[in-house]
């Protein structure tokens, strides 16, 4: 019987060569598992930071586009803070930075992560410690930009008489006033209010205001005292006891059907009453037909469908999201 042959050694050296096998795979193990779990744990908390980011810098350019003398207008503001602090899931987050253009109307700013008793924006590691690995920075960023509505879509197709307004300044609430169909308005059409043409198929339009460096646009009118036949009492429900957007005009051309309105700006319109041959609503006492009551704001509106631009300021301001 022939028996086999053996080297001294083999078996051990063999033992060795798979230990160092093993030792190299649970190096790319610990590498995937630190992939896998510290950038997904990095992921979810830049997440958190960048909703705080979001929230914060939408907030303060609220406050500043209501009046820059706010107490939260300010570059050490508390409410920046307390937002980041409370869209993360431990309550906890460094508020890196905190930047205001007042005359750009711009604001960015800048979240970090922060752990109890951690460095500020840093974040702890789990597998990755095995790699010598065993913190991250991890901060999130947003900016926002406030100012004067220049082009948007009216809520209804009308255009309000920018000379028959009581519009407030510096912060205050108008006076209540009737707006009425029948009277001389700015230019020479009639009317504290007109109605405008609308090209679609919906009852509103969108409104686009002059620059100084730019004719603006003639919106045609409606003529008739009846609100436009495409409207329907839905569409006017939308101003039952609102503030709204309203395009200005202050100079208006023709009359009739080859009617123009000039569109100055948008100020902001609270709606307490109305009536027309279809369409009436009121949060108390009468309203004559053909008239429109209400009061103007100041009024800061988060609403995306408005462009900023060079235009009078009606105390009116949009504020949103920049990239």
């Amino acid at each position: 019987m022939r028996g086999l042959v053996q080297v001294n050694g083999s078996q051990s050296d063999e033992r060795g060569a798979v230990s160092v096998i093993v030792a190299v795979m649970l190096v790319a193990l610990l590498g995937f598992a630190a992939i896998a779990v510290d950038v997904s744990m990095m992921y979810a908390e830049r997440t958190q930071l960048h909703n705080g980011a979001d929230a914060a810098a939408l907030a303060i350019a609220q406050k500043c586009a209501k009046s820059t003398a706010d107490a939260d207008c300010i570059s050490t503001s508390s409410l920046a803070a307390g937002l980041a602090n409370k869209n993360a899931n431990d309550g906890l987050s460094n508020l890196k930075s905190v930047t205001i253009d007042q005359t750009g109307r711009t604001v960015a700013v800048t979240a970090g992560a922060q752990e109890a008793g951690g460095v500020p924006n840093q974040v702890s590691l789990f597998f990755a410690r095995a790699l010598g690995i065993s913190s991250a920075e991890v901060n999130a960023s947003a900016s926002a930009q406030w100012g004067t509505p220049s082009k948007g879509p009216a809520i209804l197709p009308l255009a309000i008489a920018y000379c028959k307004l009581d519009i407030p300044a510096g912060g205050t609430t108008g006076s209540v006033q009737v707006l009425e169909q029948s009277v001389n308005g700015c230019g020479g059409l009639p009317g504290g209010f007109g109605w405008i043409t609308t090209s679609g198929s919906q009852c509103s339009v969108t409104m686009t205001a002059g620059q100084a460096n730019n004719p603006g646009i003639w919106f045609a009118s409606d003529p008739g005292a009846s609100a436009p036949t495409i409207c329907t009492a839905a569409d006017f429900s939308q101003m039952n006891d609102q503030t709204v957007l309203l395009p200005l005009y202050d100079v208006a051309t023709g009359t009739g059907s080859s009617g123009k309105f000039y569109v100055k700006g948008f100020a902001a319109f609270h709606v307490t009453g109305y009536q027309f041959a279809n369409y009436s609503w009121t949060a108390g006492g009468n309203v004559q037909n053909k008239t429109i009551r209400g009061y103007f704001v100041k009024f800061v509106s988060l609403a995306q469908a408005f462009e900023l631009g060079n235009v009078p300021n009606y105390e009116a301001s949009i504020v949103r999201l920049t990239p």
